[in-house]
């Protein structure tokens, strides 16, 4: 009987398992694939990525530094609207390199980490929860523990074997690369996918990522075909995925809980989930005690008292790729120029530091090109 079942090693998963092993928790971790594969999420993500892995990993895993965004309205070569700081903003990873070092560290801490097990039931009783897993060897067994973690991202097998809502929407992403180096510090996001928008992102020697979200009833990839030609490039490497996009009410049952994508644990605004998933992990491991299922409420408020709020504004941030394109550029035009704000905080654009920025700031004209 294991205290702990964590059905998905991404970063959710493997930190979750890193602190609860960490703690004295029997910890299993199944991972259907190999730890990483196949990729289907951008690797661009704020500076708080460096503080869920060891300190000797950042030079492996950092690819580039981001001082901040040109927005557009149209294709790339329409009117750029930059927003920028004169320090980096983010980071550009190696983004199978971090699954791996965070499964590596769940080892370290003691948990059991499974590649190439993959779940194939999961059935909830008053005192466990047993898991069927078909092994390597394509065998079926069975795995009990007090309690499991659905960590296994937007289509959760955990979510639906045991009845727990959707998220509010799933959109598709696609996503591909082109090996030219680029080392330049800025992003580019072009508000052309409905609802959503896509993305050129320079990966220093990792070459280029380009990018895209829209609902799944549109035609993705041909958007997406359109993208790449308007920047001349061939891309290879395409990898397609489902973002999922606003939490359902509930994420926990009687003795299972869901963390990162499996619990729509993203903002709403970018699609991204690493740090809001882990910090949801985290919070998991520190309410959660898997002898009282009781604890699973600590949980469910908890992660909300967490992230709640910058999800909430996300969705505000998410409506404006909805506005017509004059609002759009008028909106673009006011505010455009130095930033104070974190990008995966929503919050943080009403921070005095960014407000005085916003009010005493020079000309846009004047920004990174």
């Amino acid at each position: 009987m294991h205290d702990f079942v964590v059905v998905g090693a991404g970063p959710p998963g493997s930190r979750f398992a890193r602190r609860a092993a960490a703690a004295g928790r029997d910890v299993v971790v199944f991972e259907k694939g190999s730890v990483g594969t196949p990729l289907a999420c951008s690797g661009h993500v704020s500076d708080d990525v460096w503080e869920y892995v060891p300190d000797d990993a950042r030079g492996e895993l950092l690819q580039n530094r981001v001082y901040g965004a040109r927005f557009h309205v149209g294709g790339p070569g329409s009117k750029a609207y930059p927003f920028y700081k004169p320090e980096p903003v983010s980071n550009v990873i190696d983004r199978v390199g971090l699954d791996r070092t965070l499964a590596d560290c769940a080892r370290e801490a003691g948990a059991d980490v499974r590649e190439d097990h993959t779940v194939v039931g999961v059935d909830e009783r008053d005192d466990r929860v047993v898991v069927e897993v078909r092994t390597p060897a394509g065998d079926v067994e069975e795995v009990a523990a007090r309690m499991v973690a659905g960590c296994d991202g937007p289509t959760s097998r955990v979510r639906r074997s045991l009845d727990l809502p959707e998220p509010d929407e799933l959109l598709h992403g696609v996503l591909a690369f082109d090996d030219a180096p680029d080392d330049g510090d800025l992003v580019d996001v072009h508000l052309t996918a409905p609802t959503f928008f896509a993305w050129r992102i320079p990966r220093g020697d990792a070459g280029v990522e380009y990018g895209l979200a829209a609902p799944p009833s549109d035609d993705v990839s041909a958007m997406f075909d359109r993208l790449t030609d308007a920047y001349d490039v061939t891309t290879d490497r395409f990898c397609s995925g489902a973002i999922p996009i606003g939490p359902p009410e509930r994420v926990t049952t009687d003795r299972a809980f869901l963390i990162g994508d499996a619990a729509a644990q993203t903002k709403p605004f970018t699609g991204g989930g690493i740090l809001y998933g882990m910090t949801a992990a985290d919070v998991a491991a520190e309410a959660i005690d898997p002898d009282d299922p009781a604890t699973l409420a600590h949980y469910e408020s908890g992660w909300r008292e967490a992230i709640g709020t910058e999800i909430r504004l996300g969705a505000a941030i998410r409506r404006c790729y909805s506005l017509p394109e004059p609002v759009q550029r008028a909106g673009l035009r006011a505010l455009s120029g130095e930033i104070g704000v974190h990008m995966d905080r929503p919050s943080s654009f009403f921070s005095p530091g960014h407000l005085r920025k916003l009010f005493s700031r020079s000309d846009p004209e004047d920004a990174p090109r």
